[in-house]
């Protein structure tokens, strides 16, 4: 069946059918976006889904709204919102349509639903209390998505569509990097889970270029290593490993007395010829070679021994 209309609500607008209108309107780019609240348009009917609004939940009517009771939840009983609705049947397509490969689709696709979506979820079904970002609570996506309406005072007919509209091409950018991150995650994962073999027993892991690392060196189980080097626009990086995700705090630090020295300094430090920079928090050092920085990586390591 051809989609010619893509329904949602008229009026303010929230995070959720924003959200879903990136989704859909990248799978069906030749359908009408619709936003009204008029029966003859919020009633399934051939050749258009309906979204965040109608009071009903039927993905073979192509219906996707959760203000009804009972509301639609997830096998765990936490609450969608249109966004979760239009994620669960839609997403997996959606992803093909961003050339995402096929073997990292459900990977990809349960990740974002998770990390992404139902956080829009929770908050839009008052699941989950703002505050609970402390200071970042106005720094959460659905908050500075919904920044974008109109002002209060602005009364035009129009406005809220004009804003609307205005919103989406922000709220798919976000969408579309988030995705593309992770799509890329993945493919470092596969390159870094190789380096690992090939260091063995080694507590310095070399990869060929700068990349996320720390999930697959869990995945792994690669509690021996210690640290990171790799080439990076001329030079060359040493990195800590973060204990967590969750957590600034290393596996191991960079020696103390290279805090925060730069050239000859650091190199009197260390002892190598060609160490240019290490970070006053000790997490990262820079050498202007391989060699430099792989006798730097040695002598972090002999120094927490």
């Amino acid at each position: 069946m051809t989609i010619t209309h893509l329904v949602t609500h008229s009026g303010g607008f929230h995070a959720d059918e924003l959200l879903s209108s990136v989704i859909l309107t990248r799978l069906f780019p030749d359908a009408q976006l619709l936003r009204s609240r008029e029966a003859e348009w919020i009633t399934p009917g051939e050749g258009r889904i309906i979204y965040d609004v109608g009071r009903d939940y039927d993905a073979v009517a192509q219906i996707f709204d959760h203000h009804q009771r009972p509301n639609p939840l997830r096998e765990n009983g936490q609450p969608y919102s249109s966004f979760g609705l239009i994620w669960r049947h839609f997403g997996r397509d959606y992803l093909q349509a961003l050339e995402v490969p096929t073997a990292d689709i459900d990977d990809i696709h349960h990740g974002f639903d998770q990390s992404f979506v139902l956080p829009v979820d929770l908050l839009d079904n008052g699941a989950l209390e703002p505050s609970v970002a402390g200071p970042l609570a106005g720094m959460t996506l659905p908050v500075l998505l919904e920044t974008l309406k109109p002002a209060f005072d602005n009364r035009s007919n129009d406005a809220d569509d004009k804003a609307f509209i205005a919103a989406l091409p922000v709220a798919r950018a976000f969408v579309e990097a988030a995705i593309t991150g992770r799509a890329a995650k993945c493919r470092a994962e596969t390159m870094v889970l190789q380096a690992i073999e090939t260091a063995g027993n080694e507590r310095v892991l070399e990869l060929p270029m700068g990349m996320p690392f720390r999930s697959a060196v869990e995945k792994a189980g690669a509690d021996h290593l210690l640290f990171v080097v790799h080439p990076r626009s001329g030079d060359w990086t040493l990195t800590t490993i973060r204990k967590s995700g969750d957590s600034f705090a290393s596996r191991a630090d960079l020696p103390e007395s290279w805090a925060g020295l730069t050239d000859a300094a650091l190199e009197d430090a260390c002892g190598v010829e060609g160490a240019k920079f290490c970070h006053n928090a000790r997490f990262i050092a820079v050498a202007d070679t391989r060699d430099a920085i792989m006798e730097m990586a040695n002598r972090a390591v002999l120094a927490v021994q």
